[in-house]
């Protein structure tokens, strides 16, 4: 039996502005997505009924979560084929996750699986449905879940949802990523943003992101990480992801981010890759 596999590409925000708590509770954000060209790894075999296994370096971290945002992004997708088959057989699958990424890292993770899910049952079930049409079956997982279903750098405004492409030249830039094997809520950071609208987000290399602070209160070894990379040679742009606590660096090339990997820590997780 054929095998199909997925890359669910580890996610960055170059950029975070938020801007406002909303009347929805939700917050208006300014970000620019980048993605990297390793992550999670989903491998998929045609089964009668939809199924979900999990390994990986990181598998143990989501035993017991309340929710699989793989097998619901398999089920809603397999819902929305349902309603527009005409009738014909329903088919499941047996998709493994390999979790390579932490959980609850603020590099895309349960949103870059979700995304990556859709793809590749869009393509194993043969609906050849466009992104477009993916991505907002993707708004109804998660705000991230769209930008992750195209893992091509974007501007994202809005909940993040409202996506314009974004060429910035950075294909190929060599990042790391580090992360002090913490895992850290994004509504806990949320809820401790101070509130205060700190300016749109132009040209994110003078960006920020307005969550390390809150971040940082919750995980204070985020600061540690980021003075780590900003103290290695080459190191450029170097922030927090997302709501953290994975912190990144982009390079100005492969010799000094492979030096800096090497150097690393060994209680921090790392990933050395390039930008996609």
């Amino acid at each position: 039996m054929s095998r199909e596999v997925e890359t669910a590409y580890a996610k960055i925000n170059l950029a975070l502005h938020v801007r406002e708590r909303m009347p929805d509770g939700f917050h208006r954000i300014e970000t620019i997505f980048a993605f990297c060209e390793d992550g999670d790894e989903l491998s998929l075999q045609g089964e009668a009924e939809l199924a979900v296994e999990v390994d990986g370096q990181f598998a143990d971290q989501l035993q017991g979560a309340p929710s699989n945002l793989v097998l619901d992004a398999a089920s809603l997708l397999l819902r929305k084929r349902s309603e527009t088959a005409s009738g014909s057989p329903d088919r499941g699958a047996r998709i493994t996750l390999t979790k390579n990424l932490p959980v609850a890292s603020g590099i895309g993770g349960g949103s870059a699986d979700a995304a990556a899910t859709l793809r590749l049952l869009d393509r194993h079930w043969n609906l050849g449905w466009p992104v477009e049409r993916l991505e907002q079956i993707g708004r109804e997982l998660g705000a991230d879940v769209p930008a992750c279903v195209r893992s091509e750098t974007a501007r994202g405004t809005g909940r993040g949802d409202a996506l314009e492409p974004a060429d910035l030249g950075l294909s190929g830039t060599p990042v790391l990523l580090i992360n002090p094997r913490v895992s850290l809520s994004t509504a806990d950071v949320f809820a401790r943003w101070d509130g205060d609208d700190h300016g749109p987000l132009d040209d994110w290399k003078q960006g920020r992101n307005d969550l390390e602070e809150a971040a940082t209160a919750l995980v204070p070894q985020i600061s540690a990480v980021l003075a780590w990379l900003s103290a290695q040679s080459g190191a450029q742009a170097v922030r927090m992801s997302g709501s953290g606590p994975t912190c990144f660096a982009l390079f100005e090339g492969e010799a000094d981010r492979d030096k800096a990997a090497t150097a690393v820590p060994r209680e921090w997780w790392r990933l050395a890759t390039r930008l996609r």
